[in-house]
């Protein structure tokens, strides 16, 4: 297996469920529209971010540290997520988040709390700018903490991603199916690298578009760069070859961005609403709403043959609608 030597952490349930959404489908007039369940990695409410972490969280136990440390907005999925991972595995959590303390908590920060993660409230800072700081702080006072970057979005993080790739195609064997495309909301990239890396090493015929629900800040590269770069890392990590991933190897739709980052405007809303009442599943309005709404725009300008097979990756974050008022 592509990851064999690198230590996993079972923690959660695969694999996830790929599920057909016809009345979605009819809705739309074509194509056909699968969607692969993300949301239930059965980790605190599941999500994407669970693949990552087995990696991860495997990674700080191999390397004896006694804490992990990462970073977010106050609504991150990826908090929660890792939160919850630390409390099943024995490690303490700290989380570096954006902005300042709510009069009351909800959503994914409810969460947080009650996970027993320790938050550090960092004001405008919502990328993990200060967790070195924090990290250091830890260090004085003699603990050992293992820093998780924004999203999980390293190498090894990104071979979470890689596995999801080996888990759909053998899913899709399995089923007899085949598919055109794949679309999924991209932010931190590591869900976007994993799966081009997949794709090239299972050889998969499939196209993969991932709606940018954020934007590229304080970097000198552009947002397929970033891909690419972490890609060609993942690869190596993965010792199967030197090659390197090109810019031009990562499709990304970049006019979905609204307003920003968990700016939850009309685009996302009425997704939110119409897999609601059409399929009876619920998405989150800050990525798999934007990029469900980024996909539904792009089918109706008619991007794609109603004969085509279409999968939306499910990513989670359903516990942040109970902090937006939709």
């Amino acid at each position: 297996m592509l990851f064999r030597h690198l230590p996993r952490q079972t923690l959660g349930f695969f694999p996830t469920p790929i599920v057909e959404l016809p009345r979605l489908s009819e809705s739309l007039g074509g194509p056909r529209i699968l969607m692969k369940r993300d949301d239930q990695t059965g980790l605190a409410l599941g999500g994407n971010k669970t693949r990552k972490l087995e990696f991860l969280i495997a990674d700080a136990l191999h390397q004896n540290c006694d804490c992990v440390i990462t970073a977010g907005a106050a609504q991150s999925n990826h908090c929660r997520q890792t939160a919850a991972a630390a409390a099943m595995v024995g490690l303490d959590c700290h989380l570096v988040l954006g902005g300042t303390p709510p009069e009351q908590a909800n959503g994914n920060l409810l969460l947080d709390e009650l996970l027993g993660a320790q938050i550090h409230w960092t004001g405008a800072d919502r990328k993990g700018e200060q967790i070195g700081a924090i990290a250091a702080q830890l260090r004085a006072q003699g603990k050992y903490p293992y820093v998780i970057p924004y999203g999980g979005s390293n190498a090894l993080g990104a071979i979470g991603f890689v596995a999801a790739m080996v888990e759909l195609q053998q899913q899709l064997r399995e089923m007899d199916q085949s598919l055109d495309v794949i679309v999924f909301a991209s932010s931190s990239g590591g869900t976007q690298a994993g799966l081009t890396v997949g794709k090239a090493l299972m050889e998969m015929a499939v196209e993969l578009i991932g709606i940018q629900i954020d934007k590229t800040e304080d970097r000198q590269s552009s947002y397929p760069e970033q891909l690419a770069e972490l890609a060609s890392s993942t690869l190596q990590t993965l010792e199967e070859s030197e090659c390197q991933f090109q810019p031009a190897d990562f499709q990304v739709e970049t006019a979905y961005l609204g307003a920003g980052y968990s700016i939850v405007g009309e685009l996302e809303l009425s997704a939110v609403t119409l897999v609601a009442q059409t399929e009876g599943i619920l998405l989150d309005p800050v990525y798999t709403g934007r990029a469900m709404g980024g996909l539904l725009d792009l089918i109706r300008q008619g991007r794609f043959q109603p004969q085509q097979t279409i999968l939306f990756w499910h990513t989670g974050g359903q516990p942040a609608l109970f902090k937006f008022v939709l």
